[in-house]
């Protein structure tokens, strides 16, 4: 039975509520009129209305802070939660003032309920304003969502069938096993089998699935704890975090798809679009070495070999020769200063190998004017700089205290533009782009695994919040299985898309201690 919103403008206009816990946010007027000789037919479908109490959909841990958003400037001074099913109220709290969102041209307040620890589902109310939807309190509140939100890779290989005991719902054949074909010479065929679908056209993007697959390692080292080994994929089991048998097979992949003679990287492998047919059975072109696939590639295949020799020091050592192979590539076609993923990759190979050629290459950067503005602003310096910061072998230890003031500056700016916001998040997410949003969380669950502070925990705790429903739109963007989701109102999803959803594993490993 669902929980929504309902106001007394709403009762008012619609006269009543129509039984069994549903509500006018839900329903829809469909209207059909006779006047005179003539017929004409008229629907008229009222608008969903939206909460004017936000929480999130999915739920709040036992132990965490938990808040609520209020929307309206006039508003009740107590809010009161309930239990879902009987109807009880279990706990009351203080609506605090409210403040002008000029964003979003609104009065927003928040409620908190933190001291409620009793598992269960409930929904908030107050007068005036009306009900929120449901949610849950539990032991940990994101497991199910970052357990589906890791597994997503699994669901997205190419090459194996996908059963229903792996899979669910998700089964298929068996896809793009054939030979693929070179775009610019179709006569050569070249074994491009396995990796990730990136798209709804199956493709597969080598630059795309090294940085993907570097968020996922970099991920692993801050809460390594965070991962285990019962996902439930096939290699489920292997004494190994299934999260690193998930890059591995991508990794196989994008070994494959460097060029054997030069060490670049091809750009992708793309479903042929003139045979037809469905994109998961159509032919497959593999596009040109791209260089910026090439140093992607490098730098990935480097922090793979240091974070993957524990478990198999030979495939750790090929991984590594091929990352030192495609640096080199890069470095015969481009210099070391035209593109920053260069400064991200001599760091993973300096901290891989201790080689002072790399090390060069990041001093070059270190003593650039505009570095400490890149570091706080393009994600390669950042990670790059991050990076550093882990390794053993020589380093400069001026550099290694500017690097730690400037992260610390960056998170600071982050947690304050968070506290400033009546969401209490550092960026709202235009027309649903959470880029920013997940790339701050990034920093900030870096900056926690260095030095750990509870006001970042629950900034990071926050956004998750907001992005499974203590939203303006009220919509839970990550997952399908509450009152309003993305997939319902017609939005992009977050664990929908790749590369977003390795940033929202990212931030979630940190609420997974």
């Amino acid at each position: 039975m669902k929980k929504v919103v309902t106001s007394l403008l709403t009762m008012i206009i619609l006269g009543s509520v129509a039984g069994c816990g549903a509500s006018s946010a839900e329903m829809t007027t469909e209207v059909s009129e006779v006047s005179g000789s003539a017929t004409s037919l008229v629907d008229y479908e009222a608008p969903q209305q939206i909460p004017g109490i936000m929480v999130d959909q999915v739920g709040y841990s036992l132990g965490s802070e938990k808040a609520v958003v209020f929307r309206g400037e006039d508003l009740p001074k107590t809010f009161g939660v309930y239990e879902l099913e009987s109807g009880k109220k279990v706990f009351s709290g203080e609506i605090l003032k409210s403040v002008y969102n000029e964003e979003l041209d609104e009065y927003d307040s928040l409620g908190y309920f933190t001291d409620l620890k009793e598992e269960g589902s409930y929904f908030v109310s107050t007068d005036v304003v009306g009900e929120s939807y449901s949610f849950t309190i539990s032991e940990n509140a994101f497991k199910d969502v970052f357990n589906k939100a890791c597994k997503k890779y699994y669901i997205n290989r190419c090459g194996i069938a996908l059963s229903e005991n792996y899979a669910g719902d998700n089964i298929h054949s068996a896809c793009h096993t054939q030979p693929a074909h070179l775009q610019e010479d179709p006569s050569t065929e070249i074994d491009v089998t396995g990796g990730w679908h990136m798209d709804e056209s199956a493709g597969r993007d080598t630059a795309l699935g090294s940085n993907i697959a570097e968020n996922l390692l970099l991920a692993f080292e801050m809460n390594p704890s965070a991962f285990t080994d019962d996902m439930g994929i096939p290699e489920s089991g292997n004494g190994i975090p299934d999260i690193l048998d998930e890059v591995k097979y991508e990794v196989e992949w994008l070994l494959k798809m460097q060029d054997s003679r030069t060490g670049g990287e091809y750009a992708a492998a793309l479903t042929n679009p003139v045979r037809g047919g469905e994109a998961i059975n159509t032919p497959v072109i593999v596009t040109p070495v791209s260089m910026e696939a090439t140093i992607s590639f490098a730098s990935m295949m480097a922090r793979f070999s240091y974070t993957y020799q524990q478990y198999d020091a030979e495939f750790a050592t090929t991984c590594l020769k091929a990352a030192d192979r495609a640096y080199s590539c890069y470095l015969n076609n481009q210099k070391a200063m035209d593109n920053t993923a260069a400064f991200k990759a001599a760091a993973q190979l300096y901290r891989a190998t201790g080689a002072e050629a790399y090390n060069e290459v990041l001093n070059a950067y270190f003593q650039s004017d505009d570095f400490l503005e890149l570091f706080a602003t393009d994600d390669n310096v950042f990670i790059g700089g991050v990076t550093y910061l882990s390794i053993n072998h020589a380093v400069d230890v001026e550099e290694c205290r500017i690097l730690m003031k400037a992260l610390m500056k960056k998170s600071e700016k982050i947690a304050s533009r968070a506290s400033k916001s009546t969401y209490l998040v550092t960026d709202l997410g235009n027309k649903d782009n959470f880029d920013k949003m997940l790339r701050d969380m990034m920093c900030l669950t870096i900056t926690d695994h260095i030095i750990y502070n509870y006001e970042y925990t629950t900034i990071i705790e926050d956004h998750a919040h907001f992005l499974m429903g203590r939203n303006p739109d009220a919509i839970n963007y990550v997952t399908t299985d509450t009152e309003r989701t993305y997939q319902e109102v017609g939005k992009a999803g977050i664990a929908g898309d790749p590369r977003s959803d390795s940033m929202l594993i990212f931030m979630l490993s940190v609420l997974e201690k």
